[in-house]
């Protein structure tokens, strides 16, 4: 019961903290993205290849990638939006990137009221909602490690179904694991199930 337990809790847990992690610079996506391959693959290695549950494997892992990936942008906003500090901007011009992948991804040049120039993409909020000389607020992190997230208003108000997704994806991922620590299965079972099965006959585990 412990081991399961084990399981259930760290399993959505490194996944939401891997997702987090993924929102900061300097090249911590790719350490995000690495460690939540690694717990989906985890997932699927005890659920399926040790617990025998291959259908609660496959929910498990494929549920804590996309935790990951809800879990990163909404805790990001609902730090940044609930202790940031708030600055007055005005947008300075507005555009569009291409990614490796070869997608167009709105772009946001934002001036502060202290002058400092900033670029902000999709990840900061800036989905092309905004218009040059146009006036928002930007929510500053007090530890300076992450990007601002822009607004057009001062409203702290946060995204109520981004952080329903991700409560629901944490849920599934922890409970997809519960019950595959629950109802594990031992190899002999599963062996004397295919036999049944295909109709082989019973052999004697003497």
């Amino acid at each position: 019961m412990l081991n399961t337990l084990l399981w259930t809790v760290l399993i959505p847990v490194v996944a939401t903290g891997a997702g987090f992690l993924a929102q900061y610079p300097y090249g911590l996506i790719w350490v995000g993205v690495i460690i939540t391959l690694g717990t989906a693959a985890a997932a699927a290695i005890v659920a399926g290849g040790i617990w025998n549950r291959s259908g609660a494997a496959t929910i498990a892992a494929f549920a804590a990638m996309a935790l990951s990936l809800f879990a990163g942008s909404n805790l990001y906003e609902t730090y940044v939006k609930q202790v940031g500090e708030r600055v007055d901007a005005l947008v300075a011009d507005t555009g569009k990137r291409v990614n490796l992948k070869g997608s167009e991804l709105a772009v946001c040049r934002v001036v502060d009221t202290s002058g400092e120039v900033q670029d902000l993409s999709e990840q900061q909020n800036c989905h092309g909602q905004f218009t040059p000389r146009q006036h928002v607020i930007l929510f500053k992190d007090p530890l300076g490690a992450l990007d601002p997230w822009v607004e057009a208003t001062d409203d702290r108000t946060l995204d109520g179904l981004g952080l329903g997704i991700t409560g629901g994806l944490f849920a599934v991922t922890g409970a997809a694991m519960f019950y595959a620590g629950q109802r594990r299965r031992s190899d002999w079972d599963v062996a004397a199930k295919k036999r049944r099965k295909y109709g082989s006959p019973q052999v004697s585990r003497e």
